[in-house]
C-alpha cells in the first residue's frame, strides 16, 4: 500500500560549541521516495541512517537531499551522505548558498565574530581552537540543482520552495502542501512548541528575515518544524502575526 506521505521530524544529537543540542532534520516519506531536509553536523549520518532504519525507511530509497542554507550544522554531513550512497541522489539548494555548499566559498558564518553567541562561556584558546579546527575542516559537497521561489519539487504529493532570506541570503523554507507543514529552517525556531521568530544572533540580516516570515501568512500551516527547537501546532498564525508585529 502506497502511503500519502509521512513528514518525520529527526532528532540528532550534538555535543559541540560548548553544550548539548538537539538538531531537526526533516524526513519525508512516501512509501516510494524519502527527501530528506538539512543534513545535520559532520559525522552525524549514523544518527541519520539510525533514524531511517527507525522510522522503517530504507536508505536505498533517499532519493533527494534540500538543503535549507549553507550552515553547518545544515550541510555538515552532505559528504558522507554522498560517499556512502552514491549518484542516485538529487541535491537541491538555492543558487546564492551552491558556492559555499561546494566549497568555492568559504562558509559565511565560520569566523569567531558569527560565532560568538555559540561559543559565550568558554575559554579563550578553546574558542579559538574551534573555530580554527571549524575553518579548516569545512564539508563540501555537491549541489545538482538550484530552487527557485515557488517552485514544487515532484516529492511526497508537492513540496513547495519558500524563498526566505534574512538568516542567509539564499535561505529556504519549504511547505508539504498535503499535510500543510512548514519546514522552516532556521527561518524561525521554537521553545517548548512556540514559535519564537529569527534567531538574531545568528541572523545577519534581520530585516528582511522578518520580511520573509510574512511570506508564511500566505499558507494554511497547520504545523512547523523548526530546525533548532522542533515541532510547532496550533495558532501558527497568530504566532507568526505576533512575531511580525513584535519587531
Amino acid at each position: 500500500m502506497i502511503i500519502e506521505h509521512v513528514a518525520s521530524m529527526l532528532e540528532l544529537q550534538i555535543d559541540g560549541f560548548g553544550s548539548p543540542q538537539t538538531l531537526h532534520p526533516t524526513l519525508v516519506w512516501d512509501g516510494q521516495d524519502a527527501v530528506l531536509m538539512d543534513t545535520g553536523t559532520p559525522g552525524q549520518w549514523g544518527q541519520i541512517r539510525t533514524e531511517m532504519v527507525r522510522l522503517g525507511v530504507p536508505v536505498g530509497r533517499l532519493r533527494a537531499i534540500v538543503l535549507t542554507h549553507q550552515d553547518i550544522d545544515h550541510i555538515g554531513s552532505l559528504p558522507e551522505i554522498l560517499q556512502e550512497t552514491g549518484a542516485g541522489i538529487h541535491v537541491y539548494a538555492h543558487p546564492l548558498e551552491k558556492p559555499y555548499i561546494e566549497g568555492e566559498l568559504p562558509l559565511m558564518k565560520a569566523t569567531m565574530e558569527h560565532m560568538a553567541w555559540q561559543l559565550e562561556g568558554l575559554p579563550e584558546e578553546e574558542r579559538r581552537r574551534i573555530v580554527s579546527s571549524l575553518i579548516a575542516n569545512l564539508p563540501k559537497g555537491r549541489v545538482d540543482r538550484t530552487l527557485a521561489d515557488g517552485q514544487v519539487l515532484p516529492y511526497c504529493g508537492g513540496i513547495e520552495v519558500i524563498y526566505t532570506p534574512g538568516h542567509t541570503p539564499g535561505h529556504l523554507s519549504l511547505y508539504l502542501h498535503r499535510s500543510k507543514t512548514l519546514i522552516a529552517g532556521d527561518s524561525m525556531f521554537s521553545i517548548n512548541g512556540k514559535l519564537m521568530g529569527p534567531h538574531r544572533p545568528s541572523t545577519p540580516d534581520m530585516a528582511g528575515a522578518v520580511r520573509s516570515l510574512q511570506r508564511f501568512l500566505n499558507y494554511g500551516i497547520e504545523s512547523v518544524i523548526c530546525y533548532h527547537g522542533g515541532l510547532v501546532r496550533g495558532r501558527i498564525r497568530n504566532q507568526l502575526e505576533e512575531l511580525i508585529s513584535m519587531d
